[in-house]
Parts: C-alpha cells; structure tokens; sequence
C-alpha cells in the first residue's frame, strides 16, 4: 500500500513539471531579458568595489626607506669637538710647514705656486686668529661665540671650515655671480681707450663699423687689437660705482669703502691673478691637481659647477692664452666670463663674449669712445667740453669721498706695468728648450 501511495505521487510530480515546463522557461527568459532592479545594481557596485580595492600583496609593496634618525644633543657635542680638534692639528702641520717655507724664502730660495698659495693660506688663518683669541682670553666671552661665528663665519681659520660651509660659500658665490653677470651685460660703459696711435684708431673703427652692420669682427686678430686698447687702469678709473660693486662681487670681494679704496682693493686682486696666470703659465695647467684646478678657475670667475676636469683644464688654457699671449686686459676677461656664466646652453667661445662685450657699448659711450680715438682735429670743443665735465664730477666725488672717510688710500698700483715685455716673458719651459 506504501509502495502504491509513492508511485502515485512521484506520476504526480512529473505530471506537473511536465505541465509546467513552457511556463518556466518563459519566465527563466523574462529574468535574463528583464533589467536589474536598483537593489541589483548596488550590490553589483559594491562588490566590484571590494574587489578593486583589496590590499597590496606583499610583492606589491612600495619600501619605504626609514627616516634617519636625529643624533642625540652627546652625539653633536662629541662631533663638534672632534671637529676642532682634527681642525687644530691641521692648523698646527700648516704652520710647521709655512715655518720652513718661510725660512726656505728668506735664505733666497724660490718658492712654487702651490708651496706660496700654502704659506698665503696659513698667514690668513694666523691673522683671523686673533679676533678667535679674545674669545678665550676674555672671562665667559666664549658663551658670545657661537653668536659671533653665525655672524661673522669668516672668523675661524680655514682648517675649522667644515664641507657643509664650503659648499654653502660656493652656492652663493654662484648666485651672486649669475645676479652681477645680468648687471654687467645691462652696464658696459665708461670705457675709454687712450694713448694710441693712427693706425690703431682706424683699426679700432673699423672694428666698430663691422661689428654694428654684420655683428662680428672681420677677423679675431682685429678682436685682439681692438680689445688691447682697453687697458685695465683705464677701465676701472672710468667706470661707475655700480660697476665697480658687481665687478668686485664678481671676483669674491666685499664691496665696502669710497671708490677709491674699491679700486685699490679690485686692482690688488687683478694683480694677484696676473701674477698667478704666469706662475701657472710657467709650470703648466697638467701640473695642477682637481682640486687646485677648481679653485684656479673659480678665482677667474670661471663655471666650475657640473663642468668635468678636461673642459676646465681647456677652460684655463684658453684663458692663459688669451691674457699673456694675446695680452687682453684682465678686466675684459673677466666681463667676457661674466657675460655667459649664467648660460647653461651657449656653446659661444670666450673670444665671441670678448665680441659680445665690446659690441654691446651703447651708441651714447661709443661716441664718447670716439672722441679718444679720432684724429684731434676731428674732436670738436663741445664734445671735449662734455668730456673733461665728466672727469671733473668724478674727481669731485671722490674728493667728498676722501673727506668723508676714516681710512684714507693712495692707489698707485698700475696693472697695465706687469704686462710689458721687460716685466715676464710668456715662453713654458717646454718651448725654451
């Protein structure tokens, strides 16, 4: 009876799937084909959204580099101290060695360059000792001492500088370079060639006849002559204040004191760089080591930032070359190194800024150059009137300068001296021989 009941319902439930098999497939393709409620479509979103934002495997991860931690205040203290203390040992070997040097100069001998930039060096950190000194003398003065070195850093001898202040020295030299460099290209004026002859007053304008209608000299031998006649004495007793402040910034000088006394300190240095062109001319620029080098250049107002060892020593050579062969005055040099120090892309030489600079005089000085080099016939009253104007307001400032003034200087320094024949010759040892 059981068996029965059960086959009976099982023809049952076939019986019924069978009649409603149509129906079912109809409305399984009325959900396919139907849209998907808002329900749906959130839990659609929801889940793409877990999926796309699952955590990073561990393959994925980005490192990150831990910060370093700050040295403790013991730490600090402990590399101070060591600091100066390996500074004093150095200052203590510089002065056995300029010791000998000193002895070894005055028994007659000649010193080198590197052996005379040494005992230079040494006397400088001896001098700034002094001012250090009363720091130590004076009761309790030494808790004023870190105030004093944040104010004046230049105080401590060269041996104390660490490699952060160099290089922090070095970043604002080039940044007042790249500012006077501007200045320099805005403020060519005031130079006045004089004391030349017929010949070179034609050369000089037919010089300024090409230049100003094709803007480049017929020749670089007319450069050379043309650029000869500016001699540095000339230059920098016409020049303004404005310009003798961006030409002393230039070459590492504190643009302090009259004009007079600016001068005076731009021509010690000039002559300083003469006198080392020759020294460096003598023993060769292959003698000089990277670190000689870099500071050879630098001191010319040469690029040094990211500029590799071979393009310096070429750099330097050019230089040497064109100041104690083609004598051109030292000042010219150092505006043509100005005029492109600030432009990473030129690819222009330092004769073509040499052109640069003597072609950029504006048409107002370019008359005044004239008056200086054309036949005396030619110059008429008004414009020599003009002229002795000018020199008159500039004797007449410094003379209110000089009143004013607690130090008082007598500039007899002539650079244009140290470039005569009987003063050097311009042969290496190599080409004596």
């Amino acid at each position: 009876m059981l068996r029965l009941s059960s086959i009976v319902r099982i023809r049952s439930v076939g019986a019924h799937r069978a009649l409603m098999g149509p129906m079912s497939s109809s409305f399984n393709c009325y959900n396919a084909f139907k849209k998907p409620t808002l329900l749906a479509q959130q839990r659609v979103m929801i889940s793409h959204f877990s999926t796309s934002t699952k955590p990073p495997s561990e393959d994925s991860k980005v490192p990150v580099v831990p910060k370093a931690a700050k040295p403790s205040l013991w730490a600090r203290i402990k590399h101070e101290a060591r600091h100066y203390r390996d500074g004093t040992k150095l200052l203590w070997l510089e002065i056995k060695i300029s010791f000998r040097l000193l002895l070894k100069l005055s028994a007659g001998y000649e010193l080198s360059r590197r052996e005379l930039l040494q005992l230079k060096r040494t006397t400088q950190d001896i001098v700034r000792l002094v001012p250090f000194a009363a720091f130590v003398l004076v009761p309790f003065a030494e808790l004023l001492l870190p105030i004093a070195l944040k104010l004046f850093p230049d105080m401590l001898p060269s041996t104390y500088e660490s490699k952060k202040d160099k290089q922090s020295k070095l970043e604002n030299l080039r940044k007042t370079r790249n500012l006077v460099a501007g200045i320099i290209k805005e403020d060519l004026s005031h130079f006045k060639p004089a004391d030349i002859s017929n010949e070179q007053k034609a050369v000089f304008n037919r010089f300024y006849e090409h230049v100003r209608k094709t803007g480049e000299p017929e020749s670089r031998q007319q450069l050379i002559q043309v650029a000869r006649l500016f001699k540095d004495d000339t230059v920098l007793d016409n020049v303004t204040r404005s310009y003798l402040v961006a030409l002393a910034k230039y070459i590492n000088l504190q643009p302090f004191g009259t004009d007079v006394m600016l001068r005076y300190r731009i021509r010690y240095k000039m002559l300083e760089l003469k006198k080392d062109d020759l020294s460096i001319y003598y023993e060769g620029v292959e003698q000089l080591s990277p670190a000689e080098l870099f500071n050879a250049c630098a001191s010319r107002g040469i690029k040094c930032n990211n500029v590799d060892e071979s393009t310096l020593r070429d750099n330097l050579r050019i230089w040497l070359n064109m100041r104690l062969k083609d004598k051109i005055p030292s000042t010219l040099l150092i505006m043509a190194t100005a005029y492109n120090y600030g432009e990473v892309t030129s690819k222009k030489s330092l004769y073509d800024a040499l052109c640069d600079v003597l072609s950029g005089i504006p048409d107002e000085l370019y008359h005044e150059v004239k008056v200086n080099v054309v036949q005396e016939d030619d110059v008429s009253p008004k414009q020599k009137l003009v002229q002795l104007k000018e020199q008159e307001e500039i004797m007449k400032e410094e003379e209110q300068q000089e009143r004013n003034a607690i130090v008082r200087v007598r500039d007899q320094l002539n650079l244009d001296d140290i470039d005569h024949p009987e003063h050097h010759e311009t042969k290496t040892p190599q080409e004596k021989k």
